[in-house]
């Protein structure tokens, strides 16, 4: 398929929408279209759909794409504009969708059994997604050597993922008249030095196996307030954490408790309450498929930095990478599109990949990562 081609089945799947826990519609498409396939075995487990190949080849590969989007921000239509198509996932992820589809419905003697995962609910809470829940209900419709998760990188791969974490600092404080002020003690203003010291923060940089990884903190929420003539009693700040996957959530949690540590005041009510957490992946480059992958790619990898299924799939023993069309700069923005180019390219690598049967001394495995670990800056 052209890349022309594959800019309007993406268009098609961007035309069906399928915000997070709406996916019904597209993943009843995406069914019907894989149980066209003879050579496919077809799942559907809610709205998730496995379609996997069973060949006996001595290799399994997963490919996988979630169906969600984020809302809409008036991009809800499919608009073509010379070679890219812009609107609402066309980016995240549903060029990676479309090279799916197109690549399942047309490859049926690969060179190593594939698994095509098409999965809902990655864009929301963790407990919602449904490559987690497949991993809980149906785990042998998941179990493989390796695995790519389609999401946006531009046709390069991207290694590993960061851990996430968003906790709420809680800041208490005490009601007065705002007439009277010192009668009081106000949460706001108490909450002042905790942003400032979210602003003043400066993230490692941790170099595994050749990927460098940037870690984040951002306040993305505040609130507080009582009303107009009160001063507030209690106010809330919510960061999110972006950390390296040398690193599990409980020690990023550590690191967030220590850094507020001489601002909070647990005998007045402050505390810190961790809402959401998900450790990362390291890279894990070194299993024969996905080092053909970088290979095939032209390209030397470099870190995810955000978190994506590679880290679900890393949990349950599985090696895997993200590689994907699409800028992943784009992902959630207004001006979410796609290329023709970045769609031909994906789909060129991905289609080699697993049409290329691997020498018998490589289908054996790859080792783990080496874990080499280099820390070039401290918080």
């Amino acid at each position: 398929m052209s890349g022309r081609d594959l800019l309007a089945r993406t268009a098609d799947l961007v035309a069906v929408p399928s915000v997070s826990r709406d996916e019904n519609a597209l993943a009843a498409a995406v069914a019907a279209e894989l149980s066209s396939c003879d050579w496919l075995e077809v799942e559907r487990f809610g709205d998730n759909v496995v379609g996997r190949t069973t060949l006996g080849r001595p290799l399994r590969l997963v490919i996988a794409g979630h169906l969600d989007t984020v809302p809409p921000a008036g991009n809800e239509r499919p608009r073509i504009v010379g070679d890219s198509l812009y609107g609402i996932g066309a980016c995240d992820m549903k060029g990676g969708l479309a090279v799916m589809l197109d690549l399942a419905t047309s490859v049926a003697l690969p060179a190593v059994d594939v698994t095509w995962c098409f999965y809902a609910c990655e864009e929301i809470e963790r407990r919602h997604n449904g490559l987690g829940l497949l991993w809980r209900d149906r785990p042998d419709l998941l179990r493989a050597d390796a695995a790519i998760l389609a999401e946006p990188t531009d046709a390069r791969v991207e290694a590993g993922c960061q851990g996430s974490l968003r906790a709420v600092v809680h800041i208490a404080g005490v009601r007065a008249h705002t007439a009277r002020p010192f009668a009081g003690r106000n949460a706001i203003h108490r909450m002042a030095p905790v942003l400032a010291r979210v602003s003043e923060w400066r993230g490692r940089e941790v170099v595994i196996d050749g990927c460098t990884f940037v870690e984040q903190l951002q306040a993305v929420a505040v609130a507080g307030g009582v009303a107009g003539n009160v001063v507030p009693d209690h106010a809330t700040l919510t960061v999110h954490h972006r950390f390296a996957p040398d690193r599990v959530a409980a020690e990023a949690h550590a690191g967030l408790a220590e850094l507020f540590s001489d601002q909070l005041d647990a005998a007045s009510g402050d505390r810190l309450e961790v809402v959401d957490e998900a450790d990362g992946a390291p890279p894990a480059l070194s299993h024969p498929l996905l080092s053909s992958l970088v290979d095939l790619s032209g390209a030397p990898p470099k870190a995810k930095l955000g978190w994506t299924d590679v880290a679900t799939m890393w949990a349950h023993g599985v090696p895997a990478a993200n590689f994907g069309p699409g800028d992943p700069i784009l992902a959630h923005h207004p001006d979410e599109h796609v290329t023709e180019a970045s769609l031909a390219r994906v789909r060129s690598v991905l289609a080699t990949l697993v049409n290329t049967p691997l020498p018998a001394a490589s289908a054996a495995g790859g080792d783990l990562p080496s874990g080499e670990v280099r820390v070039d800056a401290g918080p």
